[in-house]
């Protein structure tokens, strides 16, 4: 059953792959944003037989390991990636936008390839995971999450088509850092593979100041974080360039630590690899493609994606959160890292409506709004999961 789970996990990877392609050609249409052509209709279909193929990917490690698989951050981050692709769908009929279709799948391609570089084994839960209240809260919460990333998507979209790039600026910095950290996960995901294939392996011996025993650490990238004062087993691997601080606490802390200066070092050099190659900034390559794109289309979709995606992140990040908190550990908030992030993205999130709606923050501002509101999410997702410790850090 998990072979099963993981070969559909694989094929539904493959035909978001192959629909962002179909959409890529859609938009060459003068009139892709107004009626839905033939690159576009095989666009969707293959998107929904992917999200199809992922839905049993799913229901399958459900089965196979009798809870939702929504327990670690593997399965978290594939489900966010799924719950991404269903947002997608949902909107693209009601706007019929391909250059959606363009820019959203692969950021749902990059965060299930993301969620495979960790752990991917089947294991019990652990008692404070044994509640129905995990997947009613966790599996809401990402939905929610994926409905705002939907804005992002379509706020980048506006964000290149309408920036001046005739002259370097503010705004043109803002954008190639927004392009850079997306590449900083396409350079992490190459080199994970790279030393996967390698077989390459680093083992420490480390005690465990509350277990008060050694235990083996084993990293399967170059460490270049160490665990604080663990001895080096492996001669033929390098030498960390420095430890992990002392206030990151666990055994996984300084691996953790490891993969997130990885993926910053990773994402530089491919972005210098690619600004080399075009002679150009990345988003003023992009401009000439979308000038078909109705700004006032995408506009729209990102404050649609909002207005939709919040009430639901409310009610799964917050509502389900705190209920689930006062059965778990008798009170409803508690100020753990990953409680807080919910809040600052909640609050985010409800100056956005706020903004647009009072003060009439449309267009560019509204679309800088949406970018800065993913990098929050993201920010919860892998910094405060790989580096802030809590009550959260079994996932």
């Amino acid at each position: 059953m998990v072979a099963l789970s993981s070969n559909l996990l694989y094929v539904s990877f493959v035909l978001y792959l192959v629909a962002t392609f179909f959409f890529g050609g859609a938009i060459r249409d003068k009139q892709s944003e107004t009626r839905i052509n033939k690159w576009s209709k095989i666009g969707i279909v293959v998107t929904i037989i992917g999200f199809i193929s992922q839905l049993g990917y799913f229901i399958t490690r459900w089965i196979a390991a009798g809870h939702a698989p929504v327990s670690n951050l593997f399965e978290f981050t594939t489900f966010f990636g799924m719950a991404l692709v269903l947002a997608f769908i949902f909107i693209y009929f009601i706007y019929k936008s391909s250059v959606l279709g363009l820019f959203t799948l692969p950021v749902a391609i990059l965060i299930i390839a993301y969620a495979s570089m960790f752990p991917r084994d089947v294991a019990p839960l652990i008692p404070a995971l044994q509640s129905d209240w995990l997947h009613i809260h966790v599996t809401t919460a990402a939905l929610g999450e994926a409905v705002l990333a939907v804005s992002f998507a379509s706020g980048l979209i506006y964000l290149i088509r309408v920036v001046d790039q005739s002259k370097a600026s503010l705004r043109t910095f803002g954008l190639e850092a927004i392009l850079y950290s997306i590449l900083s996960v396409i350079g992490f995901i190459g080199v994970t593979i790279g030393f996967s294939m390698a077989d390459y392996e680093a083992k420490f011996n480390w005690e465990d100041p509350n277990l008060k025993q050694e235990i083996e650490l084993v990293y399967n990238l170059p460490p270049l974080v160490g665990p604080a004062g663990g001895d080096e087993i492996s001669t033929d691997a390098m030498h960390p360039i420095m430890d992990a601080p002392k206030w990151m606490k666990g055994e996984a802390a300084p691996k953790k630590l490891n993969t997130l200066i990885l993926s910053i070092l990773s994402g530089l050099v491919l972005y210098g690899l690619i600004r080399l190659i075009l002679r150009k900034r990345i988003s003023a390559a992009l401009q000439p493609l979308l000038k078909n794109v109705n700004p006032q289309l995408v506009d729209e979709i990102t404050y649609r994606s909002v207005a939709i995606g919040f009430p639901i992140f409310t009610l799964g990040a917050l509502i389900f959160a705190m209920i689930w908190a006062q059965i778990a550990w008798t009170r409803f908030w508690g100020w753990d890292p990953k409680e807080v992030w919910a809040l600052i993205t909640w609050l985010f999130y409800a100056a956005f409506l706020h903004l647009r709606l009072s003060q009439g923050w449309h267009g560019e501002r509204s679309a800088w709004l949406a970018t800065l509101g993913f990098a929050i999410i993201m920010f919860n997702l892998v910094v405060v999961n790989l580096v802030i410790a809590g009550l959260h850090s079994y996932a």
